[in-house]
C-alpha cells in the first residue's frame, strides 16, 4: 500500500478516535458541549470555572477516565503488535503468553502480603512477575516455537496454573483481598487526575520502542540468519524489547487492571487495513488500539448507566475480544500449528484382574480420608487449642458431613475423567478435556450468569441449566471446528476465547464486591464443602447412569475411534453415535459443575493416566479412566481439607495446581519429540 493510502488511514482513525471521545464524553453527562469546550480551553482554570457537580464530575471524573482509556488502549495496541512481530505470530499477546496472569498473582501475593509496599513497587512486582511468566512459556514452547501454536498452549497452560494459585491465595486470606476484585474486572473510573499523572512517566519509555524496534523488526523479518548476518545481535535485542513491552503492560494494569484482547484485537485489524511496515503497523496499532478501548469503555459506561450496575471495562473488552479471537483463528493455520501430540506410551498391559487392584485401592484411599485428618483440640490448662493428626472413626455428625464430600468428590472425578476420554477419541485429540476446550466453563457461564441477572442460587439451581451451557458451547465447538477438521490447534483456541469470554463474566460478578462475590468464587474453586446429602446422591445417580451409557456404547467409540468412514462401513450411523456420545459428555460436564463447581485437568489427566498403565483399548480405559480420575479427586479433597488445616483449599484448585503442571510436562515432552 503507497504512503499516501497509509496516511489516509491514520487520518481517518484519528478522526474516529476524536468523535469516540466525544461520544464517550456526552455518556452520563449533563452538562453542555459548548461548556465542555470551554473546560477544556481554560483547563489549568477547570475547578474554578467548574461551578456545579456536573461540571465538576466531567472533569475530575469522565475526562480523565477517557484520557486513561486513550493511554492504556494506545499502550496495550503498541505492545501486542510489538509481541507479535517479534514472534511473528498473530495470536500472541499479553493475555495469550499468561503474562497478565502473571503480573495477577504478583499483585495478589503483594496485596495480601506486603501491603505497605504496594503504593511504591506494585509496577515493579507486576513487571517482576510478568517477566517470570513469559520466560517459563518460553521455556515450555521453545524459542523456535514462538511462531506457531505450542506458546499459546504454553501460555493457557501457564494462565490457568497461575490463576489457580491466586484463586486459593484470596480464597484463604479474603480480608486483605477485596480491592483485587475490581482490578482483575479491569475498571477504568478514576477519580481526579493522580492515576495520570503517576501513570503517564512510567509509559514514556514507549519512545524507546520508536527508536529501536522498527530496524530490529525489519531484520527480523528476512529471518534470524539474515539478521545475525548484518549484525543483529538477536537474543539481547528481542529480550530488550520485551521487557520494554511488559514494562507498560505492567504499569497499565497495575493502574487500571486485566483489559483482555485489546493487544491481540488492534495489531490484527492494523495488518487487515494494511500496515506493512514494522513502524507502520506499530503506529498504526497504537491509534487503534486507543480507538477500540475508548469505544470499549463508553459501551461500558452506557451499560452501566443502564442497568444501574458498574459494569466493567475489562468484561466489555472481552465481549468484543472473544468474537474476534475465533473469527481471527478461523483463518488457514499454517503447518506448523497443526502439530500433533501423541498419548503417552506404556509397555504395560490393563487387565481385569489389576483393575479390581485399582478399585481396592480406591476404597481403601476413601477409607484413609475418612479415618486420617487434622483435628483441634482444647488444651487442659488454658483456652488454647493445638491442631493434632489423628486416627478417628468420625461420630454421627462428622460422618454426616464427610460422606457427602466423598462421594461428591469420586463421583465428580470419574465423571470428568470419563468425559476427557470420550472427547478425545470422538475428535481424535488427546489434548482434548472439556476444560480446555471449553465445556466445562460453558456450565460455568450458565450457572454464573443466572446467579447474576436472574438471581438463582448457584448452590440449588438444577443441572439442566449448566447442561444447556455446556450444550451450547459444544454446538459453536462443533460448528466452527468441522472447517479443520476438529484439529487441535482450532478446538483450543475456540475453547480459550469462550474461556476468556466466561472469565469476564465472572470478573463482572466478582467487581461487586458483596458476599455474593466470594460465595461465587469459592464456587469457582470447585469445592465440596456446601454439597449436601441430596445433591451428592443425584450426582452419583447421574453419573452412574452416564458412565454405564458409555460403557454400553464403548462399540460405537472403539468404531469411531478407528475413523469414521471405517465405523460407516461397520454399519454404525455414525452422525447419531457422535451426537449422542457429544451429549454424555455435555451432561457429566453439567452434572460434576452444577453440583460441585468447575474442576479443571482431570479429563485431561485421567485417561493418559489409564493408558500409561497399559489400558489402552476403550472398554478399559474408560473404567480405569473412572477409577482414576476418582481416587484423584478423592486424594485432592483430602489435601485441600488437611494442607493448611483449619481453612480450606479447594479441591478443584488442588487438582489444576497439579494438572496445569502435568500439562506443562506434556507440551515440553511433545517439543523434545519434534527437535
Amino acid at each position: 500500500m503507497s504512503n499516501l493510502a497509509m496516511s489516509q488511514r491514520y487520518v481517518f482513525t484519528f478522526v474516529a478516535l476524536v468523535l469516540a471521545v466525544l461520544m464517550s464524553a456526552q455518556i452520563d453527562t449533563q452538562i453542555l458541549v459548548s461548556e465542555q469546550l470551554s473546560l477544556l480551553m481554560n483547563f489549568s482554570d477547570r475547578l474554578t470555572l467548574a461551578d456545579n457537580f456536573d461540571a465538576i464530575m466531567f472533569v475530575e471524573s469522565q475526562l480523565p477516565r477517557i484520557v486513561m482509556a486513550i493511554m492504556v488502549g494506545a499502550m496495550l495496541g503498541l505492545v501486542g503488535s510489538l509481541m507479535q512481530q517479534l514472534t511473528q505470530n498473530p495470536l500472541v499477546s499479553p493475555m495469550t503468553l499468561g503474562t497478565a496472569s502473571g503480573a495477577w498473582l504478583a499483585l495478589v501475593v503483594m496485596n495480601v502480603w506486603f501491603p505497605s509496599y504496594v503504593g511504591d513497587y506494585a509496577p515493579i512486582a507486576a513487571l517482576i512477575g510478568a517477566m517470570l511468566t513469559l520466560g517459563l512459556v518460553i521455556l515450555i514452547a521453545g524459542v523456535r516455537n514462538l511462531a506457531g501454536l505450542p506458546v499459546v498452549l504454553a501460555g493457557m497452560a501457564v494462565n490457568i496454573l497461575l490463576g489457580a494459585i491466586a484463586t486459593a491465595i484470596i480464597l484463604l486470606n479474603d480480608q486483605y483481598a477485596k480491592n483485587l476484585f475490581i482490578w482483575g474486572a479491569g475498571d477504568l473510573a478514576q477519580n481526579g487526575w493522580a492515576q495520570i499523572q503517576w501513570l503517564l512517566p512510567k509509559l514514556s519509555v514507549a519512545v524507546l520502542i520508536f527508536i529501536f524496534a522498527p530496524r530490529i523488526l525489519a531484520l527480523l523479518r528476512m529471518g534470524q540468519a539474515s539478521a545475525s548476518a548484518r549484525g543483529l545481535n538477536i537474543i539481547p535485542a528481542i529480550l530488550g524489547l520485551f521487557a520494554i513491552g511488559l514494562w507498560l503492560i505492567a504499569a497499565s494494569i497495575t493502574s487500571v487492571g486485566v483489559i483482555s484482547f485489546i493487544g491481540l484485537l488492534a495489531p490484527n485489524i492494523a495488518r487487515q487495513l494494511g500496515a506493512r511496515t514494522p513502524k507502520d503497523e506499530l503506529f498504526y496499532s497504537m491509534l487503534l488500539g486507543g480507538l477500540i478501548l475508548v469505544l470499549t469503555d463508553a459501551l461500558a459506561v452506557g451499560l452501566s448507566v443502564l442497568t444501574f450496575d458498574l459494569v466493567p471495562s475489562g468484561t466489555a473488552a472481552a465481549f468484543i475480544g472473544a468474537p474476534a479471537l475465533i473469527w481471527f483463528t478461523r483463518r488457514k493455520l499454517s503447518a506448523q500449528d497443526q502439530l500433533s501430540f501423541s498419548m503417552p506410551k506404556s509397555h504395560y498391559v490393563m487387565s481385569q484382574a489389576k483393575l479390581m487392584v485399582l478399585v481396592a485401592g480406591l476404597v481403601l484411599l476413601g477409607l484413609f480420608t475418612t479415618i486420617f485428618n487434622q483435628v483441634t483440640v482444647a488444651q487442659d490448662v488454658s483456652s488454647a487449642q493445638d491442631i493434632i493428626w489423628t486416627w478417628a472413626i468420625p461420630d454421627a455428625f462428622g460422618w454426616q458431613i464427610q460422606w457427602p464430600r466423598l462421594l461428591t468428590a469420586a463421583s465428580a472425578g470419574a465423571g470428568l475423567a470419563v468425559a476427557g476420554v470420550l472427547l478425545q477419541r470422538l475428535i481424535y485429540n488427546p489434548l482434548a478435556s472439556p476444560d480446555i476446550l471449553g465445556i466445562s466453563a460453558g456450565a460455568t457461564l450458565a450457572l454464573v450468569g443466572g446467579a447474576i441477572f436472574v438471581g438463582l442460587n448457584i448452590f440449588s439451581t438444577a443441572p439442566a441449566i449448566a447442561f444447556l451451557g455446556s450444550m451450547s458451547v459444544l454446538a459453536i465447538l462443533l460448528v466452527l471446528g468441522k472447517r479443520h477438521h476438529y484439529a487441535p490447534s482450532m478446538l483450543i483456541l475456540i475453547g480459550i476465547a469462550l474461556t476468556a469470554l466466561i472469565e469476564a463474566i465472572v470478573q463482572f460478578a466478582l467487581a461487586k464486591g458483596d458476599e455474593t462475590s466470594y460465595i461465587i468464587l469459592s464456587w469457582l474453586a470447585g469445592s465440596t464443602y456446601r454439597v449436601t446429602p441430596s445433591s451428592a446422591l443425584t450426582l452419583v445417580a447421574m453419573v452412574i447412569g452416564l458412565i454405564g451409557f458409555a460403557l454400553v456404547t464403548c462399540r460405537w467409540l472403539t468404531l469411531i475411534s478407528t475413523g469414521r468412514e471405517f465405523a460407516k462401513a461397520r454399519g454404525l450411523n455414525v452422525p447419531k453415535a457422535f451426537v449422542l456420545l457429544l451429549s454424555c459428555v455435555a451432561l457429566l460436564c453439567a452434572a460434576v459443575t452444577a453440583t460441585m463447581g468447575p474442576v479443571a485437568f482431570i479429563g485431561l489427566l485421567a485417561p493418559h493416566m489409564a493408558v500409561i498403565l497399559g489400558a489402552k483399548k476403550v472398554e478399559m480405559q474408560l473404567p480405569t479412566a473412572a477409577v482414576l480420575g476418582a481416587g484423584l479427586m478423592v486424594f485432592s479433597d483430602w489435601l485441600g481439607q488437611n494442607l493448611v488445616y483449619p481453612s480450606q483449599i479447594a479441591a478443584g484448585t488442588i487438582v489444576s495446581v497439579v494438572g496445569g503442571i502435568y500439562f506443562i510436562l506434556l507440551l515440553l515432552q511433545g517439543r523434545r519429540s519434534m527437535n
